[in-house]
């Protein structure tokens, strides 16, 4: 494969991604300003993210995404379908300003949220069948940076345009770059890249409890999974409530939206960047530990600037700047790997079933986190994520070897698939 495809299917897949991701942001994160502005309640805001709830079933989303085949290169037919589900649901969301309508709307954005997340299962499978093995850590930095620009552009622009625009030019602009993404699947769905050394035969398992036992029976899958679980979570809800934390500390609700929303999203991204640049160097046992210790660092950080007298809006701005690096290099990290662990003839239900579980501990402890908050105020709940972020670092500490060694027969074949 010549370095301009692969350069190719990387912008494509990261299109793509973005594209997928925009939808959810902007109706479920970015939407609660304008709802407030027309009296939904706080109540009616927080029921309203339950929209969200499709992502912890994406393990069963993948079943008949692995199984169901349709004709020749079936992954891209299934992507191509969901997304011409995604479009209708646009449209019909778009023919009217549905702001008063709650449970229309809430339908609508539940609709969305489950034909985004089934899509994303066949655009991440051809991810993995389609980019030899040394291309997939570039794959998941990518993929993070794309998560980081969607929130800038589904929580910041899109709601600025529709402010300016009307309710439907956001559903015009996130149609057009979804069939932007779709052409080229068009043109490829038939195309069959080179098969890798590591391929085996794609028929699945006869039962779907073997396929999700032989991810487990994977080297290093167990190991894997411990990381997968605890390395994200815990600074992941540190960024989730930076906002309200910057609010509090006395910062104008403007330059908070400017610093977290827009800066920290563009550090996350330029650090997944850099991140997934970063680990053929360091190798990846090395990267596990350092950018864990990356992200340890920055909550430190952020946690002392509350607990001692360390004042000032600078260095306030300076640890969400490195809360949103170490963000961005563990996020490339995850995806990277949830990539080298998707075996190439179970992509789908590899897949699915990884994102399951990330988005599982993703939810669970910023929950958790908002109880600590109430109870022990932002300090306390600051210093129990950076103990969690602690957890994770000792368990990277202890599986790196074992997570790193189970990549290197993955790794061996790559030159064959250049």
């Amino acid at each position: 494969m010549t370095r301009m495809r692969l350069l190719g299917l990387q912008l494509l897949f990261g299109w793509m991604n973005l594209a997928l991701a925009v939808p959810a942001i902007y109706l479920m994160f970015g939407m609660p300003v304008v709802m407030r502005q027309h009296g939904w309640s706080g109540t009616e805001i927080g029921l309203f993210q339950l929209a969200a709830l499709p992502a912890l079933f994406k393990f069963l989303f993948a079943v008949p995404v692995q199984r169901v085949r349709l004709g020749s290169g079936h992954f891209a037919h299934w992507l191509l379908m969901l997304c011409a589900v995604l479009l209708a649901l646009y449209w019909q969301l778009g023919r009217e300003n549905l702001i008063d309508d709650r449970l229309m709307l809430f339908t609508l954005t539940f609709a969305i949220s489950i034909a985004a997340t089934w899509a994303d299962i066949p655009l991440n499978a051809l991810a993995v069948r389609w980019l030899p093995r040394d291309e997939q850590l570039r794959a998941g930095s990518i993929r993070s940076a794309a998560m980081f620009l969607g929130a800038i552009v589904g929580g910041g622009v899109l709601i600025v345009i529709q402010a300016r625009q009307g309710w439907q030019a956001p559903f015009w602009l996130m149609g057009v770059g979804l069939v932007l993404g779709m052409l080229p699947f068009l043109a490829l769905r038939s195309w069959t890249a080179p098969r890798m050394a590591m391929d085996e035969d794609d028929a699945p398992e006869p039962c779907v409890l073997a396929d999700w036992k032989g991810f487990f029976s994977q080297p290093g899958a167990r190991q894997w999974t411990l990381l997968l679980l605890t390395s994200f979570p815990f600074i992941g809800a540190v960024w989730l409530y930076l906002k309200p934390l910057m609010l509090d500390q006395g910062m104008a609700l403007e330059r908070v939206a400017f610093i977290v929303g827009i800066v920290g999203g563009l550090t996350g991204a330029l650090f997944s960047l850099i991140g997934g640049r970063l680990i053929p160097l360091l190798g990846i046992a090395r990267a596990i530990v350092l950018y864990l210790l990356v992200a340890l660092g920055a909550l430190i950080l952020l946690t002392l600037s509350i607990w001692t007298p360390l004042e000032g809006e600078a260095w306030l701005i300076a640890c969400a700047i490195l809360v949103a690096a170490g963000m961005g290099m563990v996020s490339a990290l995850m995806f990277g790997l949830t990539m080298f662990f998707t075996r190439r003839q179970r992509n789908a239900m590899d897949y699915g079933l990884q994102v399951t579980l990330f988005t599982a501990s993703r939810l669970a402890v910023p929950v958790f986190a908002g109880m600590l908050l109430d109870v022990l105020g932002y300090g306390g709940m600051l210093m129990v994520l950076t103990l969690g972020v602690l957890a994770a670092f000792g368990i990277a500490c202890r599986v790196r070897e074992t997570v790193a060694r189970s990549t290197q027969p993955m790794l061996a074949g790559r030159d064959e698939s250049a």
